[in-house]
């Protein structure tokens, strides 16, 4: 089966979509609705506050690397190393996880690089159906396979002679806030754990941002998938829904403007080889109903005695998230607002981004 591309089905599959996620408060407020208008980059994306998504360093050095999870699937990520690192001896190492429909380059490459200057070995990952590691079809959604990552991340790193396999911590952004957490409950090799604007994306599909959707509109989403999984099983084309939207009107919510300036300007925008701009950032609709059945924080206390470190901007639409887990989870742990940040400024703006705090953190428990 083929993801569509066809422009002369777009206007039909378009109003499709936006009836669709109008019965959804998820789909409105946390992902908003698709448009297939492919704009250029935006001239005035918002800079500010050191935002630096693409950020290199000469003190560090990166290597791709790939290695197969239990499922015998590539995951692809970046390995990044102080490039003074002294490879006869074992050391402190982060796995790091980028926003839900978003790939390693955006964010995840970031905080890696600054955890890498920080004196860490860390790597970035790609979750599979997404970037450059396998999956088919692409935007797949799939939370074990994606907590499964983590894990087979670790399995990775524990050969690698430089890697203590006993101080190995991981940074969970947005929506790999919840599949590291997913991850960490059954995986006791990880030894701290940090998210960053995390999102749940189990009750933001389930009960949408602030409790905003009704049991009933939550099965007219779950009926119009089922449905769509009859079409796509006789040969019909794969939908996409969500992600961020491609133009922005007087209409545009603010949420959904937040996201549009890192995903769809020069600021963060990432087109991996074999999508297109079309196609980022937006999950298939007949999955993403997957993450109805996706409770993250259940147990979440049976993690401790490892420490947690919840960072959320004290503005972030998604600080409910933070907050929830932060109730849930037992000693030890941490939660720490950023004053005046959104959700989207602790991705990239390197003079918001508490590195300070995660490094003094991870200094602390992988010691």
């Amino acid at each position: 089966m083929k993801q569509n591309h066809d422009t002369d089905e777009v206007s039909s599959l378009d109003v499709d979509r936006r009836n669709l996620l109008k019965l959804t408060g998820a789909g409105v407020a946390a992902f908003g609705v698709m448009s297939f208008i492919d704009l250029p980059f935006a001239k005035a994306q918002d800079m500010s506050n050191g935002a630096n998504n693409f950020y290199k360093s000469d003190k560090v050095t990166v290597q791709k690397v790939t290695f197969k999870n239990q499922y015998q699937m590539n995951v692809a990520g970046n390995l990044f190393t102080p490039s003074d690192l002294d490879r006869t001896t074992k050391h402190p190492t982060i796995i790091v996880g980028h926003p839900m429909g978003a790939v390693k380059e955006q964010s995840a490459n970031l905080y890696a690089t600054k955890m890498a200057e920080q004196g860490f070995v860390a790597m970035s990952i790609d979750l599979p159906f997404w970037g450059e590691s396998d999956g088919q079809s692409r935007n797949l959604v799939s939370p074990e396979a994606y907590a499964e990552a983590f894990s087979a991340g670790v399995d990775f790193l524990n050969t690698q002679p430089f890697v203590d396999s006993a101080r190995v911590g991981g940074i969970g952004i947005c929506g790999s806030g919840s599949f590291i957490i997913s991850a960490a409950k059954i995986d006791p090799r990880m030894k701290a754990i940090a998210t960053v604007s995390m999102y749940d994306m189990g009750s933001a599909n389930r009960n949408g941002l602030r409790q905003s959707q009704t049991v009933e509109q939550r099965k007219q989403f779950l009926a119009a998938a089922a449905a769509q999984r009859d079409v796509e099983f006789a040969g019909g084309e794969v939908k996409l829904i969500g992600g961020t939207t491609h133009e922005l009107t007087a209409d545009t919510d603010p949420i959904q403007r937040e996201f549009y300036d890192f995903y769809r300007t020069a600021r963060g925008e990432v087109t991996p080889v074999g999508a297109t701009p079309l196609t980022t950032t937006h999950p298939t609709m007949t999955s993403n109903a997957k993450f109805m059945n996706f409770y993250p924080f259940n147990d979440i206390e049976t993690i401790s005695p490892r420490p947690m470190l919840f960072i959320s901007g004290d503005q972030a639409h998604s600080r409910e998230f933070s907050e929830d887990a932060y109730k849930r989870a037992a000693e030890p742990k941490e939660l720490v607002w950023v004053k005046g940040a959104g959700h989207v400024d602790l991705y990239d703006r390197v003079d918001l981004i508490p590195f300070d705090k995660l490094s003094s953190f991870f200094d602390q428990h992988l010691a």
